[in-house]
């Protein structure tokens, strides 16, 4: 019995059940999916965080709220009195023990995309203070923030997948990087790397 042409999907390719089971077509390279389109999602992430950070300057709080996801995740690492950004998108009043968090700009020096994953950093010269943020976006509407202040932050891709982003990033010892072979794509420039903690943050 003959059975009819199915597709599959595996991962980002469609293989029909002939090709899968070693049929005629066996040994075709199957189309991978769209770089240009990939690259058009990851320049739109840009200018989508670019955006935020142009809205939060401002105090365009309208402008803030139409970008973020109502259920936006946020993860801090770093002293607790620096939590600016929290205190910009909540509202809420610093404890007593903190600077200003109103007085607080993010003026990004670098905003650079993979995939989902937008990382951006910057300097503040007056608190002598590093900071990196990693958003995620998801359909254009940005759901997902990791928050780093003095903290040496390295991103890498783990192993064969490395062309692929993982939509949730997860943070591991250097250590256990290294020994899964991971690809360094990314490493913070504005931190004395001696004197701060260091993540790595895997996609």
């Amino acid at each position: 019995m003959v059975r009819p042409k199915k597709k599959k999907r595996i991962d980002e390719f469609e293989w029909t059940n002939q090709e899968l089971v070693g049929g005629a077509d066996n040994g075709r390279v199957p189309e991978l999916a769209n770089p240009q389109a990939s690259l058009e999602e990851e320049e739109a992430n840009e200018r989508l965080v670019g955006t935020l950070y142009k809205a939060l300057s401002s105090k365009d709080f309208d402008e803030v709220q139409r970008l973020l996801a109502p259920d936006l995740e946020w993860w801090f690492h770093g002293p607790p009195n620096h939590q600016h950004l929290m205190h910009l998108l909540t509202g809420s009043a610093p404890s007593s023990s903190s600077p200003s968090s109103s007085s607080f700009v993010f003026v990004p020096q670098t905003i650079v995309a993979f995939g989902s994953t937008v990382l951006v950093e910057g300097f503040d010269k007056e608190r002598s203070v590093s900071w990196v943020h990693a958003w995620t976006v998801t359909d254009g509407i940005i759901t997902q923030v990791r928050e780093y202040f003095n903290t040496s932050v390295t991103v890498t891709r783990f192993g064969a997948g490395a062309s692929q982003p993982i939509s949730s990033p997860a943070v591991t010892t250097l250590r256990s990087a290294s020994a899964n072979k991971c690809q360094s794509v990314w490493e913070s420039k504005l931190c004395d790397i001696n004197s701060v903690p260091g993540l790595v943050l895997a996609l």
